[in-house]
């Protein structure tokens, strides 16, 4: 039998829903376990605090799902990206950052770099050789996949048990993981199997593994499974993982053991810091068991504590509500230290890290900030725990529909981003714009680069990949204003339903929003323009042409004879009517009523892809009309024959369309008047957007 390849390194777009039974199919509820456990990991480490060092002994199970024998498993040793330049990380950021802004732009100096050590592989006994592999086609200097041949090979269903020792050394802080002085954030730091999928699970036609190198924009992908690890530290650390603690740590010698547990996740990481404190609250709602909340956090970031603990129990509520209820018993908020920043907005099951602010002041950026990365980050326990998409291959999956239903969730709160510093409020200069607002600024619609459907490796820059999150956003935002906002929800629970604790594709994704909405096309014309394409949408009004309606010069048939009108008669009896009419109507407005009705002609034009537009015209009189433009014309005409002529058009009055690049010239006037420049104030308080920015950098 051939050997099972690696999935794609590029062609990794997923057009094709996975089958029914993918992943062991739909969760009942009444299963054993909440997901269907394909491995587990039995953990005792250590940390050397100076040294920043994770000593490992690790044992892990992994049950074969195939129809065929394994005799090779591949393994990524995520910390290897932080080795040195030559890695796959390194290698793209040198190339992402070049055209476009990024996080983890930190240079590692010398004492610095990270990486792990196989120390060895066991199985039953029986030592094992391993050798370094390149997946996705990276440099040979890439160590962050390795494969490790087996003394005996795991026949199909059956089960494979390896015994590891490690060696991690985490990085300084540069992204994600490492330390900063005493704070250790240990993510990405023991040996993880990867995923082997089978005929019919995203994408895939037969079984491959899915095991991409770390790959600078991307994030990870793993089985679900059990983990049960012993962590053994200083004992005047502060200490928080995934899962639950098991009894009483135990102390001994100036050290402390800690022992956390959690089934149905697909990841663990922990947090050791030198004189942190704790803030606990908890959670209680329909359908979840008792959630315990806790918040750890640096002295100098103590502002953050209890507006990070509100915000976390906060999303427990929404979340809950409007997907599914929590269904585990922890979460865990870490807030990094002064100088640690790219530990922080991190997620893990159960456990994520934050942002610190020496103040959060209600009703200012500080506190809009504080309470978007909380309620973002702990999304991603839904949307990267629970739902366990492939953030290499799908980013937009997890950031992208996570950012989402985020902004969901602000607007539910009314909480808008307030541009504006405690000075500025005292002014009473408080520009704001809603969350989706400050999405669409960001999502390169004028100009979209890729897809976003593509993986995170295969963008133009890092600037691009961000779109994975603007633009996700607002292409769903505009799809509920299309279906409503109940239907929508509604399309959402069934998704979740489908595929909590399996591994849904984009796909899938846009089959259940299919099925959950009941409207095909509006789905699939965003999938199409936005998920799948790089449309350009912009329309526009171009003109407005008016007119009276006169009586008609010319010739005319009467009996059967032509009879030509007198011009100059025609001429005296319209001046007549005119005289007669405004001596009736001394105060009226040019343009509204007359003697004769008003033909008006409105031009719209599209610059892009179709999307289904409103047009409303307003008269002279003050009252509107409202058509509508939901066809492939790319361009058209509305005529209005009423006895008021028309003084202004505007496409989009509910403001629906969000991705539309231009939204100042869906308005036109006869007159210069401001109203697209007041509707559209976010394209002007952008502006003071970075200049506060700037400011609080400096």
């Amino acid at each position: 039998m051939a050997p099972i390849p690696f999935a794609p390194a590029h062609r990794t777009i997923i057009t094709t829903p996975s089958a029914p039974g993918a992943w062991g199919g739909e969760r009942s509820g009444q299963e054993a376990t909440l997901s269907d456990r394909v491995v587990s990991y039995v953990i005792d480490a250590s940390l050397d605090a100076p040294k920043h060092q994770v000593a490992g002994k690790e044992h892990m199970t992994w049950r074969n799902r195939s129809d065929r024998p394994v005799d090779h498993v591949y393994f990524h040793l995520y910390l290897n990206a932080f080795e040195n330049d030559g890695s796959t990380w390194f290698t793209e950021r040198k190339v992402l950052t070049a055209h476009g802004r990024s996080r983890g732009n930190a240079v590692l100096k010398d004492g610095q770099w990270g990486w792990i050590r196989l120390q060895n592989v066991a199985q039953g006994g029986t030592a094992l050789k391993w050798s370094f592999v390149h997946p996705d086609g990276g440099p040979a200097t890439d160590h962050t996949v390795v494969r490790i041949d087996l003394a005996q090979p795991v026949a199909a269903g059956g089960t494979l048990a390896l015994d590891i020792g490690f060696l991690s050394q985490l990085p300084r802080v540069v992204e994600r993981t490492g330390w900063w002085g005493d704070f250790n954030l240990v993510g990405q730091w023991f040996p993880k199997i990867g995923v082997l999928e089978l005929a019919g699970e995203r994408g895939a036609t037969a079984p491959r593994w899915n095991v991409h190198e770390f790959h600078f924009n991307s994030e990870f992908y793993a089985d679900f499974g059990s983990y049960d690890v012993h962590l053994d530290v200083p004992s005047d650390y502060t200490v928080g993982a995934v899962g639950q603690l098991q009894g009483e740590p135990q102390a001994a010698n100036g050290r402390t053991t800690y022992h956390y547990v959690q089934g149905d996740v697909h990841d663990f990481a922990w947090v050791a810091a030198k004189g942190y404190k704790t803030l606990d609250g908890s959670y209680t709602g329909a359908g979840s068991p008792p959630v315990a909340v806790r918040v750890i956090y640096p002295p100098e970031y103590v502002a953050s504590a209890a507006p990070t603990l509100k915000s976390t129990i906060d999303s427990l509520g929404y979340f809950s509500q409007t997907i599914a209820p929590y269904p585990y018993r922890t979460v865990t908020a870490v807030i990094p230290p002064y100088n640690a920043q790219e530990a922080g907005g991190m997620e893990y099951p159960t456990f994520f890290t934050s942002e610190g602010y020496k103040e959060v002041t209600p009703g200012t950026l500080s506190q809009y900030g504080s309470d978007f990365v909380n309620i973002h980050e702990f999304g991603h326990g839904y949307f990267y725990g629970i739902l366990a998409s492939n953030e290499f291959e799908e980013p937009m999956l997890d950031e992208g529909m996570n950012e989402y239903w985020d902004d969901r969730m602000m607007r539910a709160r009314q909480e808008d981003l307030v541009l504006a510093s405690p000075f500025m409020k005292w002014l009473g200069v408080t520009p704001a714009m809603s969350g989706f607002q400050m999405e669409r600024l960001a999502a390169q619609l004028q100009r979209p680069e890729d897809p976003l459907a593509q993986n995170s490796w295969d963008r133009l820059s890092s600037s691009s990949y961000g779109t994975v999150y603007t633009r996700t956003t607002t292409a769903m935002h505009d799809l509920e204003q299309r279906i409503g906002e109940p239907v929508m929800e509604k399309a959402m629970r069934l998704y979740y339903q489908r595929w909590h604790f399996r591994h849904p594709s984009v796909a899938d994704l846009r089959q259940a929003l299919i099925d959950g909405s009941g409207d095909a096309k509006a789905v699939n014309e965003v999938f199409d323009q936005v998920v799948y394409g790089t449309a350009h949408i912009d329309d526009r009004v171009a003109d407005i042409d008016t007119s009276e309606v006169l009586p008609q010069a010319g010739m005319s048939w009467k009996d059967g004879k032509p009879v030509e009108a007198d011009q100059k008669a025609l001429d005296r009896q319209i001046a007549k009517q005119r005289a007669d009419w405004k001596k009736a109507h001394p105060d009226a407005k040019p343009g509204s009523g007359g003697p004769f009705p008003w033909h008006s002609t409105v031009t719209v034009l599209r610059d892009g892809a179709r999307v289904p537009e409103t047009l409303r015209v307003t008269f002279a009189d003050g009252s509107h009309e409202d058509a509508r433009w939901d066809d492939d014309r790319r361009w058209a005409r509305f005529e209005f024959t009423k006895p008021d002529k028309v003084v202004s058009a505007e496409l989009d009055p509910g403001q629906q369309v969000y991705l539309d690049a231009n939204k100042l010239n869906d308005s036109f006037a006869t007159k210069p008047n401001g109203v697209a420049s007041r509707r559209w104030t976010a394209d002007v308080a952008t502006l003071l957007q970075t200049l506060y920015s700037m400011l609080v950098t400096l």
